[in-house]
């Protein structure tokens, strides 16, 4: 890896006037009214998203989250005509592993604040040196800190993006990779087209879907398995339909009301967390809103439509499924959990896409693993990837 990097180093800063406006557009909010029924079951709900603009408005603290975002280095890089913002935090000892992380939607690199320093000096929490990563977090085009691309990118060429900022930009031989939601995605096309540097990759979602054209007929369990999780989705991806086809009428009342995107993106951080049910559980978030305002003030400040734009890419049906005949054949570890917008796989279905050397069903959590249980997250990142070290 390259002591001097070919990246421009970034802080992030938000000017007053831009956070008085914030302030007078939550003041200024119009409420909808409500069905007299279970909380969320059409959506997200209102008392819990009044709480949140209340918070949001008279209680939350940008300029302390501003801080511990600054804390760690930052960079912009310009890598096949896209700009592209990153945290990297060199790791502790003579040899640290590289490892890029890529975050989804609707999250951002916020998702792994809380992770960046346990894995890049374990030593700190009582563990090894021997075991640190050099830690990258890159935000995907059009999200976090990084500019809206001028049209919207695949997941395939955001791969081949972080090939080049892994290999060309950091100057890294040998790395590893994971990500969840749109990142499981990139990390599995990373995978699947630039192998080579890749020594293993861990995703905390099935980012393919088998090619069936040709291939061995579902066995009952992964029949079975099709059939309600399919049912299960249905409940849970209208936002899909919509950001896939028509983003640019729904980022006129995103970029225009704060209350309104926050009730955008906190409704996923409910049903993705606490589990899809029929009813919804009428319960909060188990997340602080001050972290939650975090991941959605990075949305009001770059504005959602460069991110919402990515859905786009599920205009082509083979999005997800790997050309006939190829599969992610890198070392795969998979961390599935239980109360995800997805039903837990079975093991047949994902090793027709993927080397899955390593499956472990989590106890707990959703969608959103690294930022619900940080701790558990890392130790099962150090546990899979100690096996790919030099």
């Amino acid at each position: 890896m390259k002591n001097h990097i070919d990246a421009t180093p970034f802080t992030l800063v938000v000017t007053d006037p831009i956070l008085a406006d914030l302030k007078a557009r939550l003041a200024q909010t119009r409420w909808p009214n409500e069905a007299a029924t279970t909380p969320w079951r059409y959506g997200a709900s209102l008392d819990y998203v009044r709480r949140a603009v209340d918070h949001w408005q008279h209680r939350y603290n940008w300029r302390g989250a501003e801080a511990g975002i600054n804390r760690w280095p930052q960079y912009l890089a310009t890598i096949r005509g896209e700009t592209i913002h990153f945290i990297m935090e060199r790791g502790s000892g003579p040899n640290p592993l590289p490892l890029i992380l890529t975050h989804g939607w609707p999250g951002s690199f916020a998702e792994f604040l809380e992770i960046i320093e346990p894995l890049a000096h374990p030593e700190r929490f009582g563990g090894d040196a021997k075991d640190a990563f050099t830690v990258i977090v890159p935000s995907l085009p059009g999200f976090g800190c990084s500019p809206p691309p001028r049209l919207p990118v695949t997941p395939q060429q955001i791969a081949t993006i972080w090939h080049e900022l892994m290999t060309g930009v950091l100057g890294c031989e040998h790395y590893v990779a994971q990500g969840g939601d749109w990142g499981a995605i990139v990390t599995s096309y990373l995978a699947l087209n630039h192998p080579r540097a890749l020594a293993a990759i861990h995703t905390n979602s099935v980012g393919f879907m088998p090619n069936l054209v040709g291939a061995e007929p579902l066995n009952a369990e992964e029949d079975a398995w099709r059939i309600a999780n399919d049912k299960q989705r249905a409940r849970e991806t209208g936002y899909v339909a919509l950001q896939s086809t028509k983003p640019q009428t729904l980022a006129y009342a995103l970029t225009d009301s704060p209350a309104g995107l926050a009730a955008w993106i906190l409704e996923k951080f409910h049903g993705w967390t606490v589990g899809v049910t029929d009813p919804p559980k009428p319960v909060d978030p188990p997340y602080p809103l001050d972290r939650l305002l975090t991941n959605v003030m990075l949305y009001w400040l770059n504005g959602i439509n460069g991110a919402n734009w990515m859905y786009t890419s599920f205009q082509d049906p083979t999005l997800r499924i790997p050309p006939q005949g190829q599969r992610v054949e890198v070392p795969t570890g998979m961390l599935i959990c239980p109360s995800d917008l997805s039903l837990p796989a079975p093991d047949r279905w994902i090793r027709r896409m993927f080397n899955l050397v390593d499956r472990r069903d989590a106890p707990h959590g959703g969608h959103f693993i690294a930022f619900e249980e940080p701790a558990y997250f890392v130790k099962e990142l150090r546990q899979f990837f100690s096996g790919y070290r030099r």
